[in-house]
């Protein structure tokens, strides 16, 4: 996988940097005044969620030149981590099918541990080939022997509200690290397989990661109830209904003399952009250290020139691997994070072309290789996702005034004013690509 070289970049000054947020949160306020503050804030923490994902895909991209099209995998692999962690246990199903799940899975890492080590102790081709397919077909088959019936028996219990096993119902925070954790494990697996293949193959190798594990998180109810969700995820902020009911907040509703409902949600809202700019900006404060420490030059170097970079005797192969599993890691946060904030899990909502697409976008418009870029990014393109199809409505509604209320055109293009959005994505990618090809705030040379 080379990469062009690319030329040094001069700095880009203190006000390119400032004004696009500037312009950004000028923007959040004005959806505020015209529309309601709740939704500017729920626009506010939809893109400090996503400017971490941005993160975790530039880490990948910007400092390593790798095609990470898998976005959605990680990200639901984080959502399914608060989902483990965070529910409390349900009893019935471990009882009637818990310790057979967990032998299963068991003899699926002892199969592929046992295949692992004897492909590295024959070393002639075709009995390697023999001995792996037989080692994989007996594990399969064992495995699923035990974990067939055991499923069924869980997915039985109570399939309408439960039919899974439940989590551990640990603090929702600790299901944020693990969700980290699992993404980057993952990465590690899928690395040590695809990391060794071409640019393009391996855009396509993550992508088909990514549907493999949408879809089996869609069908093994056992895991998370499939396509049936899981509602009701705790959270890390305090419920509205018990908010309400305190002397504090009632004390603060009549000083400001707004309704309980509007305002509970408001600081609620308020709770979560709190939290996600802490993590933002830790996420952001270590991306930029490790950009400007030697591991960050030598990344770049990597992708400027893989050939390069080997023949001075770096391990080309590792680092790819490690800066894989530390971007991977980064967009698990950000998944168990927007899981948190929906307050559901929904694997179908995890469509791997549409989002991950989305992501991409983000990396672009705010600029590769520059952790700011990438966070402005995130903002502006979210905020234009969202707001393209109200704003997209008042100008088809004005433009078409004229041919009145009965008109088929005005009614076609009213009803269809939610596809602006793509048409808004798609002029935003050529207008950046054509004034500004490096993005809003562009990577700068650091050596």
């Amino acid at each position: 996988m080379s990469q062009s070289v690319r030329t040094p970049r001069t700095p880009a000054s203190p006000m390119r940097t400032v004004l696009p947020f500037a312009v950004f949160f000028l923007l959040i306020v004005a959806v505020g005044l015209l529309q309601s503050w709740t939704v500017a804030l729920t626009i506010l923490n939809m893109c400090l969620v996503s400017a971490v994902m941005a993160l975790g895909v530039n880490v990948q991209w910007g400092y390593a030149g790798l095609v990470n099209f898998g976005v959605m995998g990680f990200t639901a692999l984080g959502g399914l981590a608060v989902v483990v962690i965070a529910m409390p246990t349900v009893d019935a199903a471990w009882q009637a099918g818990g310790p057979g799940v967990l032998f299963g899975l068991f003899l699926l890492l002892a199969t592929a541990a046992v295949t692992i080590a004897m492909r590295r102790v024959v070393t002639a081709r075709l009995p390697r080939m023999v001995l792996t397919a037989v080692f994989v077909a007996a594990g399969l088959w064992a495995a699923n022997t035990v974990l067939g019936p055991s499923t069924a028996a869980v997915e039985g219990v109570n399939p309408a509200l439960e039919g899974y096993l439940g989590g551990f119902g640990a603090p929702v925070l600790i299901a944020w690290a693990v969700g980290a954790l699992l993404a980057a494990a993952a990465a590690f697996v899928i690395g040590k397989i695809a990391l060794g293949l071409r640019a393009d193959y391996l855009a396509i190798a993550t992508l088909g990661v990514s549907e493999i594990i949408v879809a089996v998180l869609m069908n093994e109810d056992w895991l998370a109830r499939g396509v049936k969700n899981v509602v009701g995820l705790p959270r890390p902020v305090p419920y509205e209904v018990d908010m309400r009911t305190t002397a504090w907040f009632a004390d603060l509703a009549d000083r400001l003399g707004m309704a309980a409902v509007p305002l509970s949600s408001l600081i609620v809202k308020l709770a979560y952009a709190g939290l996600f700019v802490v993590v933002l900006a830790l996420i952001l404060w270590l991306a930029e250290r490790a950009l400007a420490s030697p591991w960050g030059r030598t990344m770049r170097a990597v992708r400027d020139n893989e050939t390069a970079a080997a023949a001075m005797g770096k391990d080309v192969k590792r680092l790819h691997l490690l800066v894989f599993i530390v971007g991977s890691g980064i967009i698990g946060l950000a998944g168990a994070m927007l899981t948190t904030l929906d307050g559901q899990f929904t694997p179908s909502s995890y469509q791997p072309l549409r989002f991950t697409f989305l992501v991409w976008v983000m990396v672009i418009v705010g600029g590769a290789g520059n952790n700011w870029g990438a966070t402005v990014g995130a903002f502006i393109v979210w905020f234009a996702w969202v707001e393209a199809e109200p704003v997209g409505h008042f100008v088809i509604d004005w433009a078409t005034y004229a041919l009145g209320d009965d008109s088929p055109i005005r009614q076609h293009l009213l009803q269809n004013a939610a596809q602006m959005r793509h048409v808004v994505m798609g002029v935003l990618l050529l207008v950046v690509l054509r004034f500004a090809p490096r993005g809003i705030i562009p990577e700068t040379d650091r050596t």
